[in-house]
């Protein structure tokens, strides 16, 4: 029986294989989806070769784009693409600029 080292520490994100972090749900949640796929395809009678295909093909392209998105963006690659399509790209400042240089004295009430 193989013995797969999961986790390389305390405070260290998890590692399987090379894949990080939410890599390895991308990963897994493919695979899965994938193997549904097929199964559903099978259930409903289509070609077992076709089905057998579909499988292969999309398990392939699945571990392919996990590993290149791995390798291309790391760790913690996806949250930052992930921030910067939240940002915006500019602000708007619809107010003119006298009404922000407008100030207001403090009442000095005791």
């Amino acid at each position: 029986m193989s013995n797969y080292n999961i986790n390389k520490g305390i405070g260290r994100t998890v590692e399987f294989k090379g894949l990080k972090a939410q890599y390895l749900f991308i990963f897994a949640g493919g695979l899965l989806g994938t193997l549904i796929l097929v199964m559903i395809l099978y259930m409903a009678g289509v070609n077992s070769y076709i089905c057998l295909f579909l499988g292969i093909g999309g398990a392939s392209l699945i571990v392919w784009q996990t590993f290149s998105l791995n390798q291309k963006y790391g760790e913690h690659g996806l949250m930052k693409i992930g921030a910067i399509k939240r940002h915006p790209r500019y602000i708007i400042c619809r107010k003119p600029v006298h009404r922000y240089l407008k100030f207001t004295a403090k009442s000095t009430a005791v």
